[in-house]
């Protein structure tokens, strides 16, 4: 038996990521968003983690000083709460939010908002970083954007830490990380270990 049902009367819902090392203009790609849905006159919402305070405590900001109002939160929780009425909520930094981000992107999609979200796919170990594997596994897209290795010119997908600083966060720019493509990566991080051994 049919039933007919209204589910396809509501706008439809979708979750996009937007993933890739450091300096792969993730966040210049959820910005570019943004702005077209802003030309489209779309009511919208941007989140960021408090921990990103690199450039600006308020803007999401790409490298290259591309800038956009956000709302620094401190919890997934929060963005559920705050971004129920917008029909765009794009989310920046996405590794640095607690796993509850998962269900908050889906439950926002299911009420037929459109989510965008920017994240480090890996950490400078080359490890799925925080909740990025499971919000990939939900997108309804997925964008993997790509660096220059700066040590050979090729494509890059990886994050090189420079510094000397072993905790999984470590908040950076180009004095602290660059990013390098797989036979650069391992290369620098065998001998990195030979020199600490």
């Amino acid at each position: 038996m049919y039933i007919e049902s209204n589910i396809h009367d509501q706008r439809p819902g979708s979750i996009e990521v937007i993933c890739g090392s450091m300096f792969s203009g993730k966040t210049e790609e959820l910005i570019r968003r943004v702005k077209r849905a802003q030309i489209a006159r779309q009511n919208i919402i941007i989140f960021k983690p408090t921990i990103d305070i690199r450039y600006s405590r308020e803007d999401v900001v790409s490298h290259n000083r591309t800038a956009i109002q956000a709302i620094p939160v401190e919890h997934s929780r929060l963005i559920l709460r705050m971004g129920k009425d917008a029909e765009v909520i794009a989310i920046d930094e996405a590794q640095f939010f607690d796993d509850g981000i998962v269900d908050v992107c889906n439950a926002l999609a299911n009420m037929g908002k459109r989510v965008i979200v920017a994240g480090l796919d890996m950490d400078y170990l080359g490890k799925p970083f925080g909740p990025m594997p499971n919000l990939l596994s939900i997108a309804d897209e997925v964008t993997k954007t790509r660096a220059i290795c700066m040590r050979c010119g090729r494509l890059a997908s990886f994050s090189y830490r420079i510094a000397e600083n072993d905790q999984q966060v470590l908040l950076g720019e180009k004095s602290e990380y660059m990013p390098l493509c797989r036979t650069c990566y391992q290369e620098l991080t065998e001998m990195q270990k030979n020199r600490k051994q």
